[in-house]
């Protein structure tokens, strides 16, 4: 069962704000009956009409995206740029779970699935996000332990983090590591390093809980199976039973 604003809001009729107006305002039936109280859950199997027609419930979907660097991670841009929406060619209205700057490339999940989204989003030990790191200068052992005991950033405390170090090259004045977080926070990887004195070059995620870049080239993406899909809402039920 999910809430009726929320269906509304997937069925692309409006907002979900915009959908708890309309129910508000006395303008949603379900099954025939007028529904005016915000929080109404319904099924698959109700008839909702918004203004007197009927919504078309959209089918769920789920991709996985290998990102390339130069796309923004939203559904519009006000620039006209382009978005990783156009990269995947479908009827559905998806969305980015969670984002990846400008700059940086890699697993990124797309659905138009809300519960599935958050699951993810939400902090969790068990959603690991890996990504390979390039770094400006030879970082050494102190500033990687100060990442993996975690760092404040402008006020903002920043978990410890899994850093290993990959290589380095004097040649280039770079090195490379790769960096497992739990909490996903904006620019949070970029923060970290900048926070020890090592600028981020480049920035990858290379795995987001089970998913990982296998078999799909830069721009490339691919649906999910079912059983992908059943493993992300495994973790809600563990969550419930602890």
């Amino acid at each position: 069962m999910e809430r009726l604003q929320k269906v509304i809001a997937n069925a692309g009729i409006a907002s979900r704000r915009k959908a708890e107006e309309l129910i508000k305002e006395g303008r949603v039936t379900v099954n025939g009956a007028t529904v005016t109280e915000l929080g109404t859950k319904v099924t698959n199997k109700d008839i909702i009409k918004v203004d007197g027609k009927q919504i078309e419930k959209e089918k769920k979907v789920y991709y996985l995206l290998n990102k390339p660097r130069g796309i923004i991670t939203s559904v519009t841009d006000d620039k006209e740029r382009k978005t990783v929406v156009d990269l995947i060619p479908c009827h559905e209205r998806i969305y980015p779970v969670g984002r990846l700057d400008y700059d940086t490339t890699g697993v990124l999940l797309l659905t138009n699935d809300g519960e599935f989204a958050n699951i993810l989003m939400h902090p969790n030990d068990k959603v690991e996000k890996v990504y390979i790191v390039k770094v400006k200068g030879i970082i050494k052992g102190d500033a990687i332990n100060t990442i993996k005991n975690g760092v404040t950033v402008d006020g903002i405390s920043y978990e410890r983090a899994k850093v290993k170090l990959r290589k380095t090259d004097y040649k280039t004045n770079t090195s490379m590591l790769t960096v497992t977080i739990h909490e996903g926070r904006n620019h949070e990887v970029k923060k970290m390093f900048e926070s020890v004195g090592f600028p981020v070059l480049k920035l990858r995620r290379e795995r987001e809980f089970i998913f990982d870049l296998k078999g799909l080239k830069s721009g490339e993406y691919r649906k999910l199976t079912p059983k992908e899909v059943a493993i992300v809402y495994s973790l809600e039920k563990g969550k419930k039973n602890e």
